[in-house]
């Protein structure tokens, strides 16, 4: 909760002179028609600047704000800081301020848009459309895609109240062609399920999913319930259930979508075609959603036709338009689309988009100081008569903070010589922990300060507040909990705002996403939801089949339902579906097709005997490790210290839920007396290595040593380089063993490792020598256990017997997975990617350079990386030669 004090400070700023101004001229042209609206130039706005500018030029004019950036990115950013000063400033709900994000994908590639995004613009054109947006912060080519009317959009969200009676089978309905899955039991969000009387549903935007009750149409109850027990909580009054997609799969759409690339115009062509894709069941296919909305005549400014909208960076907009429309046009001319639709179709063009903009109220959002230049011009001679023309400009007195680079001293004496000037300073933290950092700093230094945010003190019921650290009766110094990356310093309203990055240069602030409880294994449980006919399955008693469909049988009175399965030479069974536990699906390498097995052989019951055995081997290997592990007496590590906590707190993004459970978990194992062996399952960047990190670092704050075993030189470095940086700010000696080392440095690394003097060593395989020896081995991580070999394995089966264990891997092998699914050893799974990751296109192709060129250049404009993986080592040079000559 923001303090009021907080609001009284930053309300300055609607007092400054320039402010007065603007908001004076866009009040005047409020009421006007659309031509002689006029536009104002709003100049010297740092970023934060500009957000913080905009709730208030919101409750200036009393209308809703559109605000244009260049690009995604740019939308994110700006979007994170006015939903933060919305809160900050009360001037307006932070729900009523939305983001339009473009599609990830250009038309004409064939491809479709990512499922997030989708989902997201959605949510966002329901919300404009139902009058929930009061400020939309959007990029200019999603400005620029041609929309279907408010209507459209209005419906595709559906309200649920308690009382209320509904239409099951046209809800159900709905929810298909908005992008929902129908499921059997509903877990991840987008799902639904229907189970006679109850109607479970996971929303966008849901912390939990939701049960609806019927009795007959009518709606008894609504609850939350949890989707790892799937049992009921708390009730509600009423459900939105959100769209996932902006262009629905209805019938209509469809067939508008075919008839135009078909060449279908005419009535009663459509309706042929209509008839010929309901025949052969033909839907979508990648890329359609940009062909959905091809010639409607409205974009986002006529869903919101009263709006003031505000072009960020003019300048800059201009030149991503060009770079845009230019590689729009390209794609739209490499493709096989030709005139049934045109990129004029999908994007009103820069021409168009440049005079709508200049028919609207508003104004444009610029950092350069366009009147002070234009004034030296003046003096100068250069431009007579230009201020004249410019009587719309108006400059206001932002500046970018000062960077303290890590010095505490250095942001200390800034604090006291700005506050002894009269100036208010706030200190913006992106989460409790920096409150707390800054508020030991200051408490330190002797600095009189306070809390503008009522924050629940982690581990307590108990709040931190304004008087928790207040000393002083003037005190003019501020911290509260925003995501602001830098700094602002507004003159005219003698405030001064420090952002994330301004004491400490890598903070990275993102805002929260709600958490998604998700089950611990629903990535790798398999069912029959997906079970095709002709698909591949195993009997317990009969072996390989395939799979022939369900069929009803009549027993006397009683009819039963059975699954057909075919064996070899045109043999058939029939199971019961109440014996499906005889039966699991066939998983195998792709394309691969097992021969069937005979009914009544004995093939079978060999390779059953055979697998069987080995299975017993394996058994009494593991049998005799884990219950060594088991007689074990671990060493049992304290719970966390305030240094942990401090260590935590530092980590410059939010952690994922996953991530929190995962963390949770391996400390719950490493203060348990038995050793931990656990695996820890995600993604490639999915914070695998901060989890380890953090269980590295409660090891060492009990005087344990720490070993990090990855199966490469690279990635040893890797990890290396990120332990440096995560550690540095804490007395803790680091080193690495790998052929990056002299034999000289690998001889004092064995020799401090032995006394005690390292504490947290990570190499390769060379870690794992018998001339390697722990004063005090406390913690081993493994990177990728299945990339090494025999020997270092058995090596590592002699640690686990000793010491805790965290195994590491994106794509851990069957049996290790399979181990853990059993229990021998535990496992934590991290599924939630965090937020910003990119969305990944997957496209298998035959060697083309125009495509490699077009990824190459589709990656690097969206500010990306391209790594280019070739093969042979001696005509590297050749490729990397081409590819310069591709994206010079």
């Amino acid at each position: 909760m923001i303090l009021p004090f907080v609001r009284e400070v930053l309300a300055d700023v609607e007092k400054s002179p320039g402010f007065q101004q603007a908001a004076s001229y866009l009040k005047q042209r409020r009421g006007e028609p659309a031509p002689s609206a006029g536009r104002i130039r709003l100049s010297g706005l740092v970023p934060a600047a500009k957000a913080l500018l905009v709730p208030y030029l919101h409750r200036a004019v009393g209308k809703p704000l559109i605000v244009i950036t260049p690009a995604n990115r740019a939308t994110e950013g700006l979007f994170a800081l006015v939903e933060s000063f919305c809160e900050l400033t009360g001037v307006c709900n932070p729900q009523s301020v939305v983001k339009l994000p473009a599609y990830d994908v250009m038309p004409f590639e064939n491809m479709s848009p990512h499922p997030e995004i989708q989902e997201e613009r959605a949510t966002t054109l329901w919300k404009i459309a139902a009058g929930g947006a009061a400020i939309v912060i959007t990029s200019m080519e999603a400005a620029a895609m041609r929309l279907r009317p408010a209507e459209h959009y209005a419906g595709l969200a559906r309200t649920i109240r308690h009382a209320d009676n509904i239409d099951v089978d046209e809800l159900v309905q709905h929810l298909n062609t908005v992008g929902y899955t129908a499921v059997d039991v509903v877990e991840m969000p987008g799902q639904y399920a229907v189970r006679g009387g109850l109607i479970d549903t996971y929303p966008p935007e849901a912390d939990r999913p939701l049960r609806v009750e019927l009795f007959g149409d009518e709606v008894e109850s609504i609850r939350k319930f949890d989707p790892g027990t799937q049992r009921s909580s708390s009730p509600v009054d009423e459900v939105v259930l959100l769209p996932l997609t902006e262009t629905p799969v209805r019938e209509e759409v469809l067939t508008e979508v075919h008839a135009r690339l078909s060449g279908a115009r005419v009535q009663g062509a459509a309706e042929t075609l209509r008839d010929a894709l309901a025949e052969s069941g033909v839907t979508v296919f990648p890329g359609w959603e940009f062909y959905a909305n091809a010639g409607a005549p409205n974009t986002v400014f006529d869903l919101l036709p009263d709006a003031f909208v505000f072009v960020d960076e003019p300048s800059s907009i201009e030149a991503e338009q060009d770079r845009w429309w230019e590689k729009v046009v390209r794609r739209h001319e490499q493709s096989l689309v030709g005139k049934l639709a045109t990129p004029e179709d999908i994007f009103i063009t820069p021409e168009q988009w440049n005079e709508r903009i200049a028919r609207l109220p508003g104004g444009s959002l610029e950092q350069l100081g366009l009147l002070r230049i234009a004034r030296a011009e003046a003096e100068l001679g250069l431009t007579e008569g230009r201020l004249e023309e410019e009587a719309c400009l108006i400059e206001f007195s932002s500046q970018p903070t000062t960077r303290f680079h890590g010095s505490v001293p250095g942001m200390v004496e800034e604090v006291r010589k700005l506050t002894a000037d009269g100036q208010r300073v706030l200190f913006a933290a992106p989460n409790t922990g920096e409150m707390e950092r800054l508020a030991d700093i200051f408490t330190e230094y002797q600095v009189p300060f306070r809390l503008g945010t009522r924050t629940p003190a982690p581990g307590s019921e108990t709040y931190l507040d304004e008087t928790a650290y207040f000393s002083g009766d003037l005190t003019t110094t501020t911290i509260v909990r925003a995501p602001l990356p830098d700094g602002v310093a507004l003159p005219e309203s003698r405030l001064v705002i420090f952002g994330a990055r301004d004491l400490f240069d890598d903070s990275e602030v993102v805002v929260k996403a709600p958490l998604r409880r998700k089950s611990k294994t629903a990535a790798f449980m398999s069912d029959f939801r997906d079970l095709a006919l002709g698909d591949y399955v195993v009997h317990v008693e009969h072996g390989i089949g395939m799979y022939q469909g369900l069929k009803e049988i009549q027993q006397g009175d009683i009819t039963g339902e059975f699954m057909v399965l075919e064996f070899a030479e045109g043999a058939r069974l029939y199971v019961p579906l109440t014996r499906l536990d005889l039966i699991q699906k066939y998983r195998s390498g792709e394309g691969v097709s097992p021969p069937l097995s005979r009914l009544g052989g004995t093939a079978w019951a060999k390779t059953k005997a055979r697998v069987k055995k080995a299975m017993q081997d394996m058994a009494d290997e593991l049998l005799k490790l884990y219950a060594v592990r088991k007689a074990a007496q671990g060493h049992a590590f304290p719970s966390d210290t305030e240094w942990q906590r401090e260590f935590e707190d530092s980590f410059e993004f939010n952690e994922t839920d996953d991530q929190i459970t995962s963390i949770a978990d391996i400390k719950r194992d490493m203060e348990s007396t038995l050793p931990m062996d656990r695996l820890l399952c995600g993604d490639v960047g999915y914070g695998k290595t901060e989890v380890a990190m953090r269980a590295a670092f409660k090891a060492v704050q009990d005087n344990k040593q720490v070993a990090v075993l990855a199966p490469t030189t690279v990635l040893a470095f890797q990890h290396f380089e990120n332990f440096k940086r995560r550690f540095a700010a804490f007395p803790v000696t680091i080193e690495m063993m790998s052929r990056f080392r002299t034999a000289k440095q690998l001889k004092e690394i064995i020799e401090r490792l032995e006394q005690g003097k390292v504490d947290i060593v990570i190499g390769t395989h060379r870690i794992l020598s018998r001339d390697v020896k722990f004063q005090d081995l406390g913690l081993l991580i493994v990177d990728e256990e299945q990339r090494f070999g025999v020997r270092h394995k058995e090596r590592l089966k002699q640690l686990r017997k000793e010491v805790d264990v965290l195994t590491m891997s994106a794509t851990p092998i069957p049996r290790t997975l399979h181990m853990s699914m059993v229990g021998l050893r535990d496992m934590s799974v991290i599924e939630t990617p965090p937020k910003d990751r990119m969305a990944i296109q997957t496209v298998v192709a035959a060697y083309d350079e125009k495509l490699v060129q077009s990824a190459l250049e589709h990656e690097l404009e969206r500010g990306g990386q391209a790594y280019f993986v070739h093969n042979r080592v001696e005509s590297i040079y050749e490729i990397a030669a081409k590819i310069q000559e591709m994206v010079p």
